[in-house]
């Protein structure tokens, strides 16, 4: 197991859990939580079949924000059917009850690194052109050298082939050839890069190089 650096509080209130389990399946349900911290949240009686880093949403009465699934109980053990979720926009209200304060919690159970490349947070500008189709535009919410994800409203069929501009600063844009792999309905689709040349990469390597994972830090894309 890892080590809590951010003081969490035990409190059981009931909660609304959504988004797109780890089949591609779109779920709704309830579940309660089991101990609260200001970046993260254990929940208990959650049925759906989650995937690691997969975005979902949480409400709480009327708030609602996203979250970042970070682990998965496992069965036949005293946490199956218990999460551990991440916050990705802390600054956002959610809960009606005060919390500890303390350093950024950084509480993670020891379990094997499934990503190629690291992910970085950001709210970078994109835009997203797909193929004999529709063109959007989205934040980029994290991003890496072999994708991002990315926040709208009307979230892609998993799948869909496209063509993405992502703003790094005001001048430069990185293109990529994309898919989209997978999504989650009312807030985004993760889009992974599936053909992107040197120079792009290299624009991609020079503004991440300026952040750490998961920072909120960084440059912001071209305002629309």
């Amino acid at each position: 197991m890892g080590n809590r650096k951010e003081p969490r509080k035990a409190v059981q209130v009931p909660v609304r859990i959504f988004g797109t389990d780890r089949d591609g399946a779109v779920f709704s349900q309830k579940a309660v939580t089991v101990n609260v911290s200001r970046s993260g949240v254990e929940l208990a009686a959650v049925q759906a079949q989650l995937a690691l880093d997969e975005i979902i949403g949480l409400t709480y009465g009327s708030n609602r924000v996203h979250f970042r699934v970070k682990w998965v109980g496992q069965a036949g053990t005293p946490k199956a059917g218990h999460v551990g979720l991440l916050n990705i926009s802390p600054e956002k209200a959610l809960w009606n009850f005060p919390l500890p304060s303390g350093p950024i919690d950084a509480y993670l159970p020891a379990q094997p690194e499934r990503r190629r490349y690291p992910r970085f947070r950001c709210q970078n500008s994109v835009e997203i052109h797909v193929h004999n189709g529709a063109s959007f535009w989205g934040t980029v919410a994290d991003l890496s050298l072999g994708g991002c994800y990315v926040e709208m409203p009307i979230p892609l069929e998993a799948g869909t082939r496209v063509k993405i501009g992502i703003w790094l600063d005001q001048q430069d844009k990185a293109w990529a050839e994309a898919e989209v792999a997978h999504r989650t309905p009312g807030f985004g689709v993760g889009i992974h890069f599936t053909e992107i040349s040197d120079q792009n990469l290299d624009l991609i390597r020079q503004f991440l190089s300026k952040l750490t994972p998961f920072s909120r830090k960084g440059g912001m894309g071209k305002t629309i």
